[in-house]
């Protein structure tokens, strides 16, 4: 008996809901506080450059040197009056999306007039997803209210407001935030119309149905908008139809052919474009039915693992341990489906599993038959639509599988795990990388400098010129690995004592032009190290490291000669 007095007095002193309550508002604090704590990351510069509509002003740096500050007017959206002028900025953000982009137009869009009003800065840039993420979890709390009860709603949206990936998107400026807002707001509308009677006569049963039949086909017609793999999410409000209110199921299938209809404009003129010029390739073939089962049984593992548990830590990890992450998840969701079905609640269970795993299962499905490896790309951001039922899930298992005596306790030790996982991401991971840099070339900051960088990555290029004073006399030259070497060699010799000082700047990921092993890459760093040391004086070196390879860097300062 004594060892349940520790548990009993948890319970008294702090109920599930107040616990709850608590990490909701810890969920909204640590998004407020962290809106501008880090810099925009490779993705991010990208979508500040199709928000601005200016993607096709953007020029990829030559053989030759090129002013940094020439790509700085790209991050604001061009000075212009009248409706008309607002139109063909737009119109030209749409053609932009065209042109090798592979995501719909309504969160560039919806970012494109949010910078309008409130500029391009990384508070104000986040602040839209931010808001979005808020309203996920308010609308998580519907979800979970509608299936468990008020309790349960709350659990469920101190879950998905304090889950670490969802944490880190909430942050990131790109379509996952709202993605996830237009997932539970479709789940939650479609699960009240089919608990709710459909030929009830009272006004106020009408007026509610209105508005979830509105809430419903708006969410779908957005979310298709925003990401394509929400048709997964679709297909699975479809089956929870099937499963739940077969007799209804014109009823329900109109809403959603309804909310499918609203996106046939953009489906006929831009999607299909979009198709037609997809890079499928870089998701390579499956020939080896061996090696294609533990890829897809490595793809679901990593998935389930930075969306349920490690959050952007995925990018830091070895796969082995998120591999292991992976299985740990599974295996829990596979005991607490057990043990709620043999708690009798079958019914919560399919609806949970339904919404958690069918959209995982689709993509699955659809590579196996592709032979391609895509649910894991983008390191599992492109499944984060699982993530309300998985939670679901987790918090029916507390719910209805735990004992109450237990149940504060064991809330208590997953929100601590979520906190600990997402608070540990932001504050001991360095996203500062580009930052360094700027503070590097304004130490001499009235100097001429020449960056030589080995990656014309525009992500690379639009970063340093984000986070570089454009009032600095900076020159960039950036050019593939191979080719670095020769165009240092011609402009220092064409151009002699022009440069007092460059900065050599050396990616560990160029992105796309990669060479091939590292005595190509030590052969190529001898090669710039004797161009430079000819006219040139080492004074500084220093390695940046970042979340990903594509963040780290060599940096080294040469400061001209006195005998040059």
């Amino acid at each position: 008996m004594n060892s349940g007095l520790p548990v009993t007095k948890l319970n008294k002193l702090v109920s599930l809901e107040t616990l709850a309550l608590a990490a909701i508002a810890i969920a909204i604090l640590l998004r407020i506080v962290n809106l501008g704590s880090r810099e925009f990351w490779y993705d991010e510069v990208l979508s500040l450059l199709l928000a601005t509509g200016e993607k096709s002003a953007y020029q990829t740096p030559g053989d030759v040197p090129i002013a940094l500050a020439q790509y700085t007017p790209l991050f604001s959206i061009p000075i212009e009056s009248g409706f008309g002028a607002v139109i063909a900025t737009v119109k030209k953000l749409l053609l932009n999306l065209l042109r090798g982009e592979p995501h719909p137009p309504l969160f560039y869009l919806s970012q494109h007039f949010w910078l309008r009003l409130f500029g391009n800065s990384e508070t104000a840039m986040r602040s839209l997803n931010t808001l979005f993420s808020i309203g996920a979890i308010a609308s998580a709390y519907s979800l979970g209210k509608v299936v468990i009860g008020h309790r349960g709603g709350l659990l469920l949206a101190a879950f998905l407001g304090i889950n670490p990936f969802y944490l880190f998107h909430s942050l990131n400026v790109r379509m996952y935030a709202p993605l996830v807002l237009w997932t539970t707001l479709s789940a939650t509308a479609l699960l009240h119309l089919i608990d709710q009677p459909t030929n009830s006569t009272a006004n106020h049963n009408r007026r509610y149905q209105l508005l979830w039949n509105i809430l419903l086909i708006g969410a779908i017609a957005a979310g298709l908008l925003t990401f394509y793999f929400y048709l997964y999410w679709v297909i699975a409000l479809g089956v929870l139809i099937l499963y739940l209110d077969r007799q209804h199921w014109w009823q329900h299938g109109l809403r959603l052919a309804a909310g499918i209809l609203l996106t046939i404009p953009w489906v006929l003129w831009g999607a299909i474009k979009q198709i037609r010029s997809a890079d499928l390739k870089r998701f390579g073939a499956l020939k080896d039915a061996g090696s294609a089962i533990l890829a897809h049984l490595q793809d679901i593992s990593q998935t389930l693992a930075s969306n349920l548990v490690l959050g952007d830590w995925v990018t830091s990890l070895p796969t082995i341990t998120i591999v292991i992450v992976g299985c740990l998840a599974i295996a829990f969701i596979i005991a607490s489906s057990l043990q709620l079905w043999q708690q009798g609640e079958q019914k919560k269970l399919a609806v949970a599993l339904i919404l958690g795993l069918l959209p995982l299962l689709i993509a699955l499905g659809l590579d196996i038959v592709t032979k391609k490896t895509t649910l894991n790309f983008g390191g599992g951001r492109t499944m984060i639509i699982v993530i309300p039922g998985c939670l679901l899930l987790l918090t029916l298992w507390l719910e209805k599988a735990i004992s109450s005596q237990w149940r504060t306790l064991v809330a208590s030790v997953f929100l601590l795990l979520y906190l600990t996982i997402g608070i540990s991401d932001f504050s001991l991971r360095q996203r500062s990388i580009f930052h360094s840099v700027a503070e590097l070339i304004t130490q001499q900051s009235e100097q001429p400098t020449l960056i030589a960088m080995n990656s014309k990555a525009w992500g690379h290029v639009l970063r340093l010129a984000y986070y570089t004073p454009s009032k600095a006399p900076i020159m960039l030259l950036a050019e593939h690995p191979a080719d670095l070497a020769n165009s240092l060699e011609k402009v220092l010799t064409n151009e002699p004592q022009k440069y007092p000082r460059v900065l050599w700047l050396e990616s560990e990921n160029p992105v796309w032009s990669k060479l091939k092993t590292p005595a190509d890459i030590e052969r190529e760093e001898q090669k710039i190290q004797q161009i430079l040391s000819k006219q040139f004086q080492l004074t500084q070196t220093q390695n940046l490291m970042g979340t990903m390879n594509l963040d780290n860097f060599t940096v080294k300062i040469y400061n001209l000669s006195a005998n040059s």
